[in-house]
């Protein structure tokens, strides 16, 4: 197995597109992932794992049902299982997204949103 640094801005460098989902490193069964977003998503949860947001640029607001969380540049939020949220970026914003790796993006919710494709940078 060969163990390699993964540069996290510099896989970023190389999406171009905004909201396509890009699979950077692998952790048991977690994928690492990386997506470039601008927009109000839609509400959902996952009901069989937690997810986890870092913000590597610019910010990123989840709303909850009773509060909405501002995350900023450098830091992260742990979102429990089964916790309905939204989240939402009114400017472009790159983050990485750790969860396992058959999670799909809309979680309980399906729809046009979904984003079945995974595909490793």
């Amino acid at each position: 197995m060969d163990v390699n640094i993964v540069n996290i801005k510099d896989k970023l460098s190389k999406v171009d597109e905004l909201h396509s989902y890009k699979v950077i490193a692998q952790m048991n069964d977690y994928y690492f992932k990386i997506v470039k977003a601008k927009r109000d998503f839609i509400w959902h949860s996952h009901p069989e794992t937690d997810e986890v947001f870092m913000v590597i640029q610019g910010k990123l607001s989840i709303d909850l049902r009773d509060q909405t969380l501002n995350i900023e540049e450098g830091e992260m939020v742990v979102i429990p299982k089964g916790i309905e949220h939204k989240p939402s970026c009114k400017e472009e914003c790159h983050i990485l997204l750790i969860e396992p790796s058959d999670t799909v993006n809309t979680g309980d919710a399906g729809g046009d949103l979904t984003d079945m494709k995974v595909e490793w940078i």
